[in-house]
């Protein structure tokens, strides 16, 4: 395989970018001399010695602007994209016109003439609304006039075409409105009042002494009690027989909160998904701001740890709009809603708690044993993914997941009984992934599609929803994204790495047959957009070494992809980066890791072994080792001036990665960083056997969870790297959040012992080699305070060889160039100084950059 080349580029392809390589950097050699660039400047193309950490870790703008969040003119023929301003943070729109190829930004004073993203087409394609920077829009499609809607302080979002297509709704904040658009008349179809009913209130709530005696003694509290009753009789009367008055209003108690309202499209109910006030429960920690325009220290809150963090279930309530009833929809009707899958765990849980504090006590008191138990009679708790209701209104879609992570229900509604009707039901002894829970309806309003992992990877299904027959419309070992239905219903449009892991194309398939075609042939990763008539396609394209650009192709089987973007600075394309070839890396599992790998452009001839480098990619559950353009862009760079330097540098999409199936995925459940440290063991017995790495130089570093994995590997494998660098790593599971850490290792009241098997802090005595940490001290994300405590377990633990880099305005992703290049200045330092040969020291090579 060509190195960094997807196997499906045709050689034509390879040619002209080759040439269109050649051109920009040429391009770039002549700006040096015109502008008088000063050597290994922006454009200096003499060859590897301009890729410097200097130029890697400047403000990105110098790589390129490059086309975000497109979407299509109505018209089709132009497209429109956000830009970053050079310098600034501020986004741009810009438009390319699809005949002339030309690419410009939209002044300021035409931003209202710009047709938004998404929106609704009415049922004889003619009319759109949509929302446009915070107000709405109807446009005739046939004749091309606009009529705006709204033009308001408060943002207007989410309109769609209700029954009859007279009739559009839309949201004002939390609150759903309808708008006539014949009459112009704007209403509320329901108000929601957050509070008890005042006359039930005053019926039930218990009356003092006082006020029984006031009442028994005087008739003119008796008289104003009386009359403040009917006249709230009265004002209920009119709400309820004056058709130009609002409805009157739903009551739904003061302990509940709004979460969502979802209207149904024939004005005739709405179903709400409300959870407690009280929300999530969990102490929330001040974090100090040293640097700040004050002068003063300040604090602000940050987010909950798991340890401690009680999640609240949300509930769903059906409102009949015609009939003015309110019904709780009962959820205990979900399959296994009523099982609890921790019951093992939370049984060990009081067990080791108990045998921990027997005879014991601390501070003079008895410790209390754990209270983790549940109702066996109680539903357990759950969280609302979405509400999708018909085009006619007749049905409405409720995807949920259980606040333990273990389950997933699609349900319908039973509008006339008001009660949830299951539909599907997944359950994983894992967690449900937070990816792949799109679905939506077809056209013939009766058909349900929907992804799920059930098999292992992630799948489109249908599902008639009157018939409860269902179809599986894709399977392999592949993943499925990004799914479109065509407004006809006879396609569903989609992304997947069907013919390789790492390489993402366009597919669709046909509804009544199940023919699967592809439609893209880029190679790479790609997204897309469908046209408004649905017969081209706006694809979004990157590579490992060119960053996205706009393309467009004919929706169909063979059609070619037309670039319409340039985006990419020829400073950057002059350079020679080292393309990295995706291997596959056999290990101890029997099942091989996908990763990059960067090789020295040149062989020594001298036979000698390498030093090298293992990044680990952050998130734990993303994917780096796909053939697009990374978000590690500057660490990949990074590794090509660290390849040109004489280093083999490999980047594994280790278990626990995004991309490769729900075993992959899950196979970390309850042991963060075991399974992981495996394959970077076995990644490094994979380069000394097959490419002359020296097995005792080679050094690992990675953010985030790649910190957390250095750390990991640091401390119960001290033989097996020289040293690491940890950037903002997470040192204790305990202390990062719940959304993310309870589905992995679940919560550490019910399972502490898989919290202490994947918590670096309790390794710590196992440190050897150096260790670089670097963090910044404005991290909400992963806090500071993971490292503060680490620092101070290894001081108490006497260890030597460590060095911490403090960065006091930077948050999780570093945003300035300045911390970027001290960050990895150390970074280099750290392996020039410890995995070099003693004869061929880093000084001989040149000092850091």
């Amino acid at each position: 395989m060509h190195r960094g080349v997807p196997q499906n580029l045709s050689g034509l392809h390879r040619m002209r970018e080759k040439l269109m390589r050649k051109r920009l950097y040429l391009l770039g050699w002549l700006c040096g001399l015109l502008t008088g660039a000063a050597v290994a400047g922006p454009t200096d193309p003499r060859g590897p010695e301009a890729i410097t950490l200097e130029r890697i870790m400047s403000d990105p703008d110098w790589i390129g602007r490059f086309p975000r969040d497109p979407w299509w003119a109505d018209d089709g023929q132009r497209v429109y994209w956000y830009r970053k301003r050079q310098g600034s943070d501020i986004r741009d729109v810009w438009t390319t016109d699809l005949q002339s190829g030309h690419s410009q930004r939209v002044p300021d004073e035409q931003l209202g003439t710009v047709t938004g993203p998404g929106g609704s087409v009415s049922r004889d394609g003619r009319w759109k609304v949509y929302a446009w920077q915070g107000d709405l829009f109807l446009r005739d499609r046939q004749t091309g006039q606009v009529r705006q809607l709204t033009r308001t302080t408060e943002s207007e979002s989410n309109p769609r075409f209700l029954v009859g297509d007279r009739q559009i709704s839309f949201r004002r904040g939390q609150r759903i409105f309808v708008r006539d658009l014949e009459s112009g008349l704007e209403f509320e179809p329901a108000e929601l009042r957050f509070e008890n009913d005042p006359a039930e209130k005053d019926a039930t709530k218990p009356q003092s002494f006082l006020k029984q005696q006031q009442v028994r003694l005087f008739d003119i509290i008796r008289q104003r009690r009386a009359q403040r009753q009917a006249r709230r009789e009265h004002e209920r009367d009119l709400r309820v027989h004056d058709p130009a008055r609002v409805p009157p209003p739903w009551y739904l108690g003061d302990d509940v909160e709004l979460r969502q309202a979802s209207l149904s499209p024939d004005l005739r109910f709405m179903v709400l998904r409300v959870a407690p006030k009280q929300r999530q429960r969990g102490k929330r920690e001040p974090m100090p701001q040293f640097v700040t325009e004050s002068g003063y220290v300040e604090t602000r809150q940050v987010r909950p740890k798991v340890a401690g963090f009680k999640p609240v279930g949300e509930r769903l309530i059906l409102l009949d709009l015609q009939r003015h009833e309110q019904h709780a929809l009962d959820l205990s009707v979900l399959p296994g809603i009523l099982d609890d899958p921790l019951a093992d765990l939370r049984r060990q849980a009081r067990q080791r708690n108990s045998d921990q504090t027997s005879g014991t006590r601390r501070n003079g008191r008895r410790q209390r044993r754990s209270t983790s138990t549940r109702p066996a009679d109680q539903p357990r708790d759950v969280g609302v993914l979405g509400m999708r209701w018909t085009r006619d209104g007749r049905h409405v879609a409720i995807m949920l997941r259980s606040r333990d992570n273990k389950d997933r229900w699609i349900a319908t509604v039973d509008l006339e009984q008001a009660r949830l009707v299951p539909l599907h039901h997944l359950h994983d002894p894992a967690w449900i992934n937070y990816r792949f829970n799109e679905f939506g309806w077809l056209s013939d309003n009766r058909t349900l599609w929907y992804l799920s992992e059930e098999d292992g990877y992630a799948h489109l299904y249908l599902l008639d929803v009157e018939s409860r027959q269902r179809r599986r419309m894709t399977q392999g070992a592949y993943e499925v994204s990004s799914v479109k239905a065509t407004r006809d219903g006879a396609y569903l449009y989609f992304v997947a790495n069907r013919e390789n892991p790492g390489v993402y194309e366009v597919y669709r398939v046909a509804v009544q047959n199940g023919k699967l075609e592809r439609l893209t042939q880029l190679g790479g990763r790609n997204s897309y957009v469908l046209s408004p008539d649905e017969t081209r396609l706006l694809v979004v394209h990157s590579t490992a070494l060119e960053p996205p650009e706009l393309y467009v192709q004919d929706a169909a089987l063979g059609a070619s992809a037309r670039r319409l973007t340039h985006t990419v600075s020829p400073a950057y394309l002059a350079l020679p980066w080292i393309e990295p070839r995706f291997v596959q890396v056999p290990t101890r599992h029997g099942r091989a890791v996908w990763s990059r790998l960067y090789l020295p452009p040149e062989d020594a001839g001298d036979g000698a072994q390498r030093p090298a480098v293992l990044f680990v990619h952050g998130a734990g559950y993303m994917q780096d080792a796909h053939q697009g353009w990374s978000y590690y862009f500057r660490e990949h760079m990074f590794h090509s001036l660290l390849a040109y330097r004489g280093y083999v540098v490999l980047c594994m999409d280790y278990r626990g990665s995004a991309g490769y199936g729900r075993d992959w995925r899950t196979a970390i459940y309850r042991q963060m960083g075991s399974p992981e440290l495996d394959d970077l063991e076995d990644g490094v017995r994979w380069l000394a056997q097959r490419h002359r790495v020296d097995p005792r130089r080679v050094g690992v570093y990675g953010g985030s969870y790649g910190g957390f994995l250095t750390l990991m590997a640091m401390f119960k494998k001290p033989e097996l790297f020289a040293c690491g660098a940890a950037l903002r790593p997470v040192t204790d599971w305990a202390h990062y959040n719940f959304g993310y850490t309870s589905n992995i290792l679940n919560t550490p009241d019910i399972d502490p012992e898989a919290y202490e098997r994947s918590s670096p802090i309790y390794f710590a005595d196992g440190l050897k080699h150096p260790l670089l940490i670097c963090h910044g001290m404005v991290d909400d994300n992963v806090l500071f305070e993971d490292t503060v405590r680490l620092v101070q377990r290894l001081i108490e633990l006497k260890k030597t060889h460590w060095q911490v880099a403090i960065y006091p305005v930077e948050r999780h992703a570093f945003r300035q160039p300045t911390s970027w290049l001290d960050e990895y200045r150390r970074i280099l330092s750290l392996f020039e100084q410890n995995l070099r040969p003693a004869d061929r020291s880093g000084a001989a090579r040149g000092a850091a950059q």
